[in-house]
């Protein structure tokens, strides 16, 4: 009976080593945190460290099929990338433009009021959120991929 099992356990790694081995390596995640409450994604373009072209770059941006999350404005954001992300330098976008520099860290945290304050270039009860990742050369244009959130003022 016990040799049942160590067959079937042995069996059973196998076949998911084998599985996992036909996969291809997801591109890094993205993650905002806002309270108790995170939502993550993977690239929305790019992400496995290729320059992308500006216009793939203004066809992402312009993607709706993007997850969202409520932000109360008296509440921290809180932003987080894969080490891989970060070594490559990332920046923080707020409908397209640069809202912080670049950084290597792999977390970043922004008061919720930025997200809904006109001055910061937001228009109404939702803000377009993209984490832009670079090539490694601080200050650098060139964008190898990008996450999108959509966040929703929460009363």
């Amino acid at each position: 009976m016990r040799r049942r099992r160590v067959v079937a356990a042995v069996g059973a790694v196998s076949a998911g080593l084998l599985v996992l081995s036909a996969c291809e390596k997801p591109t890094p995640l993205s993650t905002i945190t806002v309270g108790r409450t995170s939502v993550s994604s993977e690239a929305t373009c790019g992400g496995e460290g290729d320059a992308l072209k500006a216009a793939d770059l203004t066809k992402c941006l312009a993607d709706k099929d993007i997850k969202s999350i409520s932000v109360d404005p008296d509440e921290t954001v809180r932003f987080g990338v894969d080490p891989d992300v970060a070594d490559k330098r990332w920046t923080i976008l707020m409908n397209g433009q640069p809202l912080t520099e670049d950084s290597d860290k792999t977390y970043r945290t922004i008061p919720g009021s930025v997200f809904f304050n006109a001055q910061y270039g937001a228009q109404g009860d939702s803000t377009l959120v993209s984490i832009k990742a670079g090539d490694g050369k601080k200050d650098s244009q060139t964008v190898t991929g990008l996450w999108s959130f959509k966040l929703k003022k929460d009363d």
